[in-house]
């Protein structure tokens, strides 16, 4: 068993290599509040808001930290960095937050390379390249003149104008969320998220007119908005699980461009009706991975029924559990693995999925077997060997197997 200072030595190691998996594993097997303190004020100095933040949600305090250990939140506001100001956000007066908001508005209008240019003075070429910022999130960091700053002001722009109560129009968090071509990006998630929590008419309805605009990029931005709207409804009237599948399922039929496309089949999978799958199903030989990614994971069984697949949804799984592309395979692999249709079928099909070239398929098919309470997941287990380290994914599948090992030996 290691000691408190190893384990420390070894969170110290992780956040300074970034390694976002290994700090994660790190901290659900062992740590200490001095730990998490030290390696919280590590990841802040370091810029790694995404780390920062873990650390805050594992019991990190940073009250605790000296206050030089620490940025300032004008710097952190600065950095772009929409995680490491969420990670340095406390108890501040209104004042301060307006300054922010000031100060975030004005990076996020004159742009950071400009504004980079300004401050540096230099006429070089700047370097872009694309970090991850939070756990869902990515963004630009730019460099010039050995100052390095990321394009997040837009978002943080956001978080503080709802911190301040101030409603923002949906044109206008539209736009910043259109100003960066990735739906990753972190200030394209703050604008579905924020618009999608109104749940109002008039914002639907604007999410809605999206969907006929010639622009995919703004199709794609009404369809998440839609999509968001009523999967963060936990109202007991759900009152937009109705407008929505009617406007996904007429919208899936129509579509042409591939990522829209797989924005509305995702939506069309989070809801639990036969409607549904029917929509999905045209879609399981799409020639793009990404399609067909979608429709595996929406096709679960309870929306079908409660015990099995319908027989269209079960021939379309099957064909996709070998379909050309990994994460295809392993995706309908989890699928069948946590759906309560038992059929023999599917158990053969992922026992031959354990020959599979790819790791997580082979791995997502233990997983399956081993839920299904099929003996071949325990060799199959032993022959792939210790998970990786660091990879809680891996540790998921091949716990499975363990549980299956308890159920079978206390029958």
């Amino acid at each position: 068993m290691k000691g408190a200072e190893d384990c420390e030595a070894l969170l110290i190691s992780a956040v300074q290599a970034k390694d976002t998996e290994l700090v994660r594993s790190l901290l659900r097997d062992d740590s200490n509040d001095r730990a998490r303190d030290q390696a919280f004020c590590l990841a802040v100095r370091s810029y790694c808001g995404h780390i920062a933040q873990l650390l805050l949600h594992s019991g990190a305090d940073p009250s605790r930290c000296a206050s030089d250990e620490l940025l300032p939140l004008r710097e952190a506001v600065e950095s772009g960095s929409p995680a490491l100001f969420e990670a340095l956000l406390g108890d501040h007066p209104e004042s301060e937050l307006l300054a922010m908001r000031d100060l975030a508005r004005h990076w996020h209008e004159r742009g950071v390379e400009t504004e980079l240019r300004r401050r540096t003075g230099s006429q070089d070429a700047v370097a872009c390249t694309r970090v991850q910022d939070d756990e869902y999130h990515s963004i630009n960091e730019f460099t010039l003149g050995g100052m390095t700053v990321r394009d997040g002001h837009g978002a943080i722009l956001m978080y503080l104008e709802e911190l301040l109560g101030v409603r923002t129009s949906f044109e206008e968090l539209m736009d910043r969320a259109l100003a960066h071509t990735c739906q990753d990006h972190t200030a394209w998630g703050r604008a579905a998220i924020q618009l999608a929590d109104q749940r109002d008419q008039a914002t639907w309805a604007a999410a809605a007119a999206l969907r006929t605009h010639p622009d995919p990029s703004h199709r794609l931005f009404g369809a998440e908005v839609l999509r968001l709207t009523h999967l963060f409804d936990d109202s007991n009237e759900d009152a937009y699980a109705g407008p929505a599948m009617d406007i996904f399922i007429d919208w899936s039929a129509e579509e042409t461009d591939v990522a829209v496309l797989t924005e509305v089949l995702v939506a069309l999978g989070e809801h639990g009706e036969l409607r549904a799958e029917a929509a999905l199903l045209p879609h399981s030989g799409h020639s793009d991975a990404r399609v067909r990614r979608a429709v595996a994971q929406g096709l679960s069984s309870w929306s079908s029924s409660p015990q099995a697949f319908s027989g269209d949804a079960r021939t379309a799984l099957l064909r996709l559990m070998a379909d050309p592309d990994a994460v295809v395979r392993k995706t309908a692999c989890c699928t069948v693995a946590v759906g309560q249709d038992h059929d023999p079928v599917f158990a053969d099909a992922m026992a031959a999925a354990l020959n599979d070239a790819d790791r997580l398929v082979q791995l997502a098919a233990v997983y399956g077997l081993a839920l299904h309470n099929d003996e071949r997941c325990v060799e199959a287990a032993r022959s792939l060997g210790p998970r990786q380290p660091g990879s809680l994914e891996e540790e998921g599948y091949l716990e499975a197997v363990w549980r299956y090992e308890w159920r079978r030996d206390r029958r």
